[in-house]
């Protein structure tokens, strides 16, 4: 598929945000979309490593709680505006991550997920014992602009404008990520996955653009940390436990990491069990761990893979009976 087919399609993912904006009757349902999407961006940065690299991510709550953390410290100090901070934070955490990915991407495996485990839960106990300014396990508040960009607060939180623009913001970061996929970069990243000692036989240098993809996803994952603390207004230490990163890892398995856009299914499909069929079934994480079961059972690279794979032996029947009727 080129990039044009791909534009089309976030085109068409823009009016179906529209359409569900206005369709929704509900305030507090548009509200829970809102999250849905804010953690299907989340999970679109856990896949990005998992698909480019290969590696599990234990630990990448790290960047999700991080963002909303140092956006509350540059708006506690006045250090920036909102609308300077926002790439600065991003850009911060994409160099934090590129520095731990220098070191811990030469880690092959399952060692890798333990680091990163490791790793985000130091920094789970040290927000919850910072009791300064950060405040410790109460968490502290974002205390975002009255105006940002020009466009009053309470017209941002309204639940239907708050929908849009994170529904927006996931498909805005989703092209940037094709995109960055579809270049150089991403053919070598691919190669290095598949096979890391021959890429180093043809002249690749292997660390650096693993530590770049690392990068990238802490990146993706750290505009969902943004948005979820203008949503709530509010970042605590539970935003960097590794039960969050636990979560966006099941969401990414559920959707299938082999597309870019499965972690998003994913997300989707983990909050309609959470909070639609929740309310109507008490043990909803059970009914939820055994589609996990069969999606890994027969279907390993997940929903998406599964949809994949339900259009394209169409397509390839079509094309095979073709020459046959001449």
């Amino acid at each position: 598929m080129n990039f044009s087919k791909t534009l089309l399609l976030a085109l068409l993912a823009l009016l179906a945000g529209v359409a569900i904006a206005y369709l929704t009757p509900s305030s507090s349902l548009l509200g829970l979309f809102a999250q849905a999407v804010i953690y299907a961006i989340f999970a679109l940065g856990v896949g990005v490593l998992l698909r480019q690299n290969g590696l599990t991510s234990f630990g990448h709550a790290l960047f999700f709680g991080a963002a909303g953390y140092a956006m509350g410290v540059i708006l506690a100090l006045d250090w920036l505006s909102a609308e300077l901070a926002i790439p600065v934070v991003l850009l911060g955490i994409g160099v934090l991550a590129f520095v731990i990915g220098l070191v811990i991407v030469r880690v092959p495996g399952i060692a890798f997920g333990m680091l990163t485990l490791a790793i985000g839960q130091m920094a789970y106990l040290l927000a919850t014992r910072s009791r300064g300014l950060v405040g410790g396990a109460d968490g502290m508040s974002v205390n975002w602009p009255a105006t940002l960009f020009g466009v009053k607060q309470s017209v941002l939180l309204k639940p239907d404008t708050l929908f849009l623009i994170v529904w927006t913001v996931m498909i805005g970061v989703t092209l940037c990520v094709v995109w960055v996929l579809r270049t150089r970069f991403g053919a070598i990243t691919e190669a290095i996955r598949d096979n890391e000692e021959r890429a180093r036989f043809i002249g690749i240098t292997t660390t650096v653009p693993r530590a770049l993809v690392y990068a990238l996803s802490a990146m993706v994952t750290g505009v969902a940390g943004l948005l979820s603390s203008f949503n709530a207004g509010f970042v605590s230490p539970e935003s960097l436990h590794w039960s969050v990163s636990g979560i966006a890892l099941v969401m990414v398995v559920v959707g299938g990491f082999k597309s870019v856009i499965g972690p998003i299914v994913g997300a989707i499909v983990y909050f309609l069990f959470k909070d639609l069929l929740g309310d109507y079934a008490t043990y909803w994480m059970a009914i939820f761990g055994a589609t996990l079961i069969a999606v890994i059972v027969f279907s390993p690279d997940g929903i998406a893979g599964a949809l994949a794979r339900l259009f394209k032996p169409r397509a390839t029947h079509g094309a095979a009976t073709g020459p046959r009727g001449h």
